[in-house]
């Protein structure tokens, strides 16, 4: 092994500019690039795991909102740097693209793949905090929003090595710097789901919180994970590869089985232990294995009869649950974020270990095989069901405003320019009532539901696209369904979903985020679905009036605004028909004065998992989900 020292530091000049876009490094300001530092730093400390120099990381969230990464793996080299004549430790600091990624000697893969990470949490920032250990010492180092503020120094001697980053997010750079405990421990679970035997560790100081994951099957504890409790069709079929593919050293590590549990596939993809969540050609690379291997085994056995044609990818992929983890030298992504991988190679060595490995299998598990055949050719009937009911719905107009009018219960808005409009999607005719009243009619629309929409999640499109609620809500939108959907023809800029702040609103507004989620994901991807906020409270005194969304609020309006005077009067507002025109207007739909929450899916995965645990048709795990969260309920109507 190549020794690990100042040597092996490659420089790429240049730092400036991290403040001034930082989302050119992170991809955002919101919490999803707050977390990114923290992903930042946890990768590094993977990698040590990878080189096989760690076997323990811990994050711990600080309650003066800081952050510490800590492994045990060799620790940042602290000598000097034989060209730059600096210590290392401060040209990962401070220097873009200094890292030991570069030379495919230190490392052989990883995870923190561009060398901009720590030098880009540094800048971001108020201050950073590094204790390195190695070489029999404890060094440590300080920087502030980039620049160092206090030098490397020898502290004491001390056994052992590794490294700990502790840092502060900048407020000045992030809409908030709270982290979230569930986000993180959900991306810890996976990354030891992902490393058998790597063990992390989650200290929240904010509230006493603390998890360690360890896993020894890794991607099989994945698969079951993923399963929720369903039922597998086939044992979980594991292909594990390592080899040399174009003078590269490469590996492959795929777990995957089917379900009837669900109607989508379950797929997670991930390139040197970083989730791509757009996938890539590793993806491609499996999916079109998997489709000409079972094409190949059904003819060859006669599970598919000579009158029957191929299964298509989605026939094959409905019901799959699978993780995908390959390791490459320098893999090539869009985006420093890492969401979906370029690299060609990836896809033909990806395409061939799995064909062969399934094929393999297939040979040995024949009645498995045909199982699965016989899950894809069901899944092929429903695809061409679907297709010949969308062609169905577009002859009548469904999915085509022009021809066929728009909803009779839509108040339609007088501009036709989608940029400034907005579409209110209210719960039931009272509330359209008001809201209707209430509204701008020059960019605000109406569409009143009346009653709960159809539950997607257990429903074959056909039957969604019967229902008469949501005809009405897909005619409305504009952009059709699935993979009928036309993001150009979206008619409004926002979809602003407003419901009654009780559990029936609760329960409607879940269904209708899931028929999005399910059929319309590009219109959250993109940003143009919001939930309204209306209060729960109206205070007043004479001329004074104040509103509250909660409890809390209310008694702190009461202490302040209100001095607690006994004069106050106080109405709940149990739903929104309750209220008038003018109220709902100065609360709930003022561009000026309102609050919308904007829908943006922070983790897929995670939020995939809740809408199949709370809308599927697995009762234990909901029941059990429920019985464990039911000390947070306020507000039960009962």
């Amino acid at each position: 092994m190549t020794e690990y020292s100042a040597k092996s530091i490659s420089v790429l000049k240049g730092l400036e500019g991290v403040r001034k876009r930082p989302a050119m490094y992170i991809g955002s300001t919101d919490p999803r690039g707050l977390h990114h530092l923290v992903w930042e730093v946890v990768d590094n400390a993977v990698d040590e795991h990878l080189a096989g120099h760690a076997g323990r990381i811990t994050v711990r969230l600080r309650a003066d909102a800081g952050v510490e990464v800590t492994d045990d793996g060799r620790g940042i080299p602290v000598d000097l740097h034989p060209t730059e004549q600096l210590p290392a430790v401060e040209l990962a600091l401070t220097t873009l693209h200094a890292g030991g990624k570069f030379d495919q000697q230190s490392y052989a893969v990883s995870g923190g793949l561009h060398g901009v990470g720590v030098s880009v949490v540094n800048a971001l920032s108020t201050r950073t905090e590094v204790e390195v250990t190695r070489d029999g010492s404890l060094w440590t180092m300080a920087f502030e929003r980039g620049p160092r503020v206090a030098p490397l120094e020898k502290v004491k001697r001390s056994r052992g090595s590794g490294t700990l980053v502790r840092f502060w997010p900048d407020p000045e750079v992030f809409e908030t710097t709270r982290l979230d405990h569930d986000t993180i421990a959900q991306r810890l679970r996976e990354t030891a789901l992902l490393n058998p035997g790597l063990e992390l560790t989650l200290v929240d100081e904010r509230d006493g919180r603390s998890a360690t994951y360890r896993f020894k099957d890794g991607l099989a504890d994945f698969v079951s994970e993923l399963l929720g409790g369903r039922e597998a069709l086939t044992p979980t079929i594991r292909v594990a590869d390592q080899r040399q593919w174009d003078g590269h050293p490469v590996a492959l590590d795929v777990a995957f089985t089917w379900s009837d549990g669900f109607h989508d596939d379950r797929l997670r993809s991930y390139v040197n232990v970083v989730r791509t969540a757009d996938g890539g050609t590793h993806e491609e690379g499996f999916r079109r294995a998997m489709t000409t291997t079972l094409n190949r085994f059904g003819r060859d056995t006669g599970a598919l009869l000579k009158k029957d044609p191929n299964l298509t990818g989605d026939d094959v992929r409905e019901g799959l649950v699978a993780v995908v983890s390959i390791k490459l030298p320098d893999p090539q992504f869009e985006g420093q974020t890492k969401g979906r991988l370029g690299s060609t190679m990836a896809r033909q060595y990806v395409e061939q270990v799995v064909a062969e490995s399934l094929s393999a299998w297939l040979t040995t598990h024949k009645a498995a095989g045909r199982r699965i055949i016989k899950r894809a050719a069901v899944a092929a009937k429903a695809r061409q069901a679907a297709k010949a009911a969308r062609e169905l719905t577009r002859r009548k107009g469904l999915l085509d405003s022009q021809s066929a009018g728009l909803p009779g219960k839509l108040a339609d808005c007088t501009s036709r320019d989608p940029s400034e409009t907005e579409l209110y999607v209210v719960e039931g005719d009272s509330a359209g009532g008001s809201s209707k009243a209430a509204r701008d009619r020059h960019t605000q629309a109406i569409l009143p539901l009346r009653g709960k929409v159809l539950n997607v999640e257990k429903a074959q499109l056909t039957r969604v696209l019967e229902n008469a609620e949501i005809q009405a809500l897909v005619k409305a939108i504009g952009t059709g369904v699935g993979d009928a959907y036309d993001h150009d023809r979206l008619r409004y800029d926002k979809v602003i979903l407003m419901a009654d702040a009780d559990v029936d609103g609760g329960h409607i507004t879940t269904l209708l985020l899931t028929f999005f989620y399910r059929l319309t994901p590009k219109l959250i991807e993109k940003g143009h679905l919001y939930l309204a906020q209306p209060p729960l409270y109206q205070l007043r005194r004479g001329n004074t009036v104040a509103y509250a969304m909660s409890d809390p609020e209310r008694e702190q309006l009461l202490r302040t605004t209100f001095k607690r005077s006994q004069k106050v009067e106080v109405q709940r507002f149990k739903g929104l028909g309750e209220m008038d025109a003018d109220q709902l207007w100065a609360t709930t739909m003022d561009p000026q004065r309102r609050t919308l929450l904007r829908i943006n899916i922070e983790d897929a995965a995670r939020a995939d998992e809740l809408f199949v645990l709370l809308m599927g048709n697995q009762t234990d795990p909901r029941r059990e989900w429920i019985v464990g969260h039911a000390h947070f309920a306020e507000n039960v109507d009962v």
